[in-house]
């Protein structure tokens, strides 16, 4: 072969290359969260008003160093999926209305926002006496920032918008103060169609890239303790029926989502899956403990939120599936959002967030 024939080749090669990076590259400028705990970054500790918190130590002892409000010792699902991005972790919109009113900062950043709060749910009722921001609230808040003019509307579209919501509706289903009026189909009903009346209303204010993630077990969290009925020898087995029940709808939701929405692709991350694959193999994952909360008190450290008066806290938390007695711990997390990142059709699907994030499906 000739020299210029090299020099061709190479050239050509080295197109293909950039054009193969370009195409690999993540494309997603911001991330806006919404739900619960699982993605709450602290909207809950600027929230006065809310007492559902974790704001103090040892939350946050294990990346922050500090309380942040996030429920867990670290960071969460969303924090995991902005730095696989390459984005900064995004900040509570709570936290960003103060500096905002007060002027330390001029606009919105760039990154996105997170609207989760941890506590709230899908129904409005849930721990509403807890002043925790509901699904409905959140959404209003970011449609009052598009209607602003606070959020690019070019930046939206290019944007992930991760959702997960739905544990606490199901928790509350089985605490003993009341007797429920819905069967457990009907209040999954009602849960499902604030689902849908969610997507509609983020795709109608320019949502394109939609992760719908499952609940995980419910039924498993330690905190099932507290309540009268539910065994500490095994997981609720009712409960994780709702929690099974919600997912295998809400993967139905997202499998039309394109169809319904011209423009608009989702995926949905099978947290209920991963979790319970934790659960059956731990030692495979580096568990030694996947039943107990590292950090609390009582039968299977469920009796006790982290951090109160008289808690008991674990020598090494990466051995721990769950952190308190509700919240898995941040290494429990790094694995989930690993899997939904770059992981196969049995953890997210129709394809991962790594897929969804660098237009390789669009």
């Amino acid at each position: 072969m000739s020299s210029s024939s090299m020099d061709l080749l190479f050239t050509l090669l080295l197109l293909a290359s950039s054009v193969a990076l370009a195409k690999s590259s993540p494309s997603v400028p911001a991330i806006f969260t919404f739900g619960d705990s699982i993605f709450d970054a602290g909207n809950n500790h600027f929230n006065k008003n809310c007492t559902a918190q974790a704001d103090f130590p040892p939350y946050g002892s294990s990346f922050f160093h500090r309380p942040t409000g996030r429920f867990t010792n670290g960071r969460t699902v969303a924090d995991f999926i902005a730095q696989f991005l390459g984005l900064p972790l995004q900040k509570p919109y709570m936290e960003l209305q103060i500096q905002i009113s007060n002027g330390t900062l001029e606009r919105l950043p760039s990154n996105g926002v997170n609207f989760a709060s941890a506590g709230s749910g899908l129904l409005l009722d849930t721990n509403k006496v807890m002043g925790v921001t509901p699904i409905q609230i959140q959404l209003q808040q970011f449609q009052t920032l598009v209607e602003q003019n606070q959020i690019e509307k070019s930046i939206i579209k290019e944007s992930l918008f991760l959702f997960e919501s739905g544990s606490n509706d199901i928790f509350n289903y089985f605490l003993p103060f009341d007797t429920p009026t819905l069967s457990p189909d009907e209040y999954v009903n009602a849960m499902l169609t604030q689902v849908n009346s969610t997507i509609d209303q983020i795709y109608k204010l320019g949502a394109r890239r939609i992760a719908l993630f499952s609940l995980g077990p419910v039924g498993c969290v330690p905190a099932r303790a507290l309540l009268p009925n539910a065994p500490t020898d095994k997981c609720f087995g009712k409960m994780n029926v709702m929690a099974k029940t919600f997912n295998r709808r809400l993967e139905d939701i997202v499998n039309i989502i394109p169809i319904k929405y011209p423009g608009a692709i989702a995926v949905f991350g099978a947290v209920y899956g991963i979790t319970h694959r934790f659960q059956t193999f731990p030692a495979r994952y580096g568990f030694s403990d996947v039943s107990n909360a590292c950090c609390g008190d009582g039968t299977l450290g469920g009796l006790m939120q982290c951090g109160k008066e008289g808690y008991k806290i674990c020598n090494n938390s990466n051995e721990f599936l769950f952190w308190d007695f509700y919240h898995p711990t941040e290494r429990t997390y790094h694995l989930m959002s690993k899997a939904l990142w770059n992981g196969n059709k049995n953890q997210i699907r129709p394809f991962n967030l790594m897929a969804l994030a660098t237009n390789i499906t669009l």
